[in-house]
């Protein structure tokens, strides 16, 4: 179903607002790594905002996923303060690991030994 201008009006909005939280309270860097927020869905009823989150060169995925549910009445207490006079409610927040920076680097792993395998293919014929 197609994203309606409100959701992605608040997507957007929601998007703004946590990244600069995730700077403040430190959430962007965890674990020697880099965390993001790669994109955030917004249900047509406006209760729940799901954020999806990349991470870059962070050893256990899991636990700075839960290290950041754990803060999640911190978030949406902050959350609240920065957009209480856009929003009648503050969303559900609901936190998700992104992981279409995977599958890209899995695609380009394939693509590579496909290569490489043309190349050897090629050797041998010539």
């Amino acid at each position: 179903m197609e994203e309606g201008k409100r959701q992605k009006q608040i997507a957007g909005l929601l998007n703004e607002e946590m990244n600069l939280i995730f700077q403040r309270l430190g959430l962007n860097m965890i674990a020697g790594g880099m965390v993001s927020i790669s994109s955030v869905k917004v249900t047509p009823d406006l209760l729940e905002a799901r954020f999806y989150l990349s991470f870059f060169k962070v050893e256990d995925v899991d636990a700075a996923l839960h290290k950041i549910e754990n803060l999640h009445h911190e978030i949406k207490k902050e959350l609240a303060a920065k957009v209480r006079h856009q929003l009648r409610s503050i969303p559900v927040l609901k936190f998700f690991k992104d992981d279409t920076l995977d599958h890209v680097f899995k695609m380009e792993e394939i693509f590579k030994k496909i290569e490489q395998e043309r190349g050897d293919n090629n050797q041998k014929k010539g």
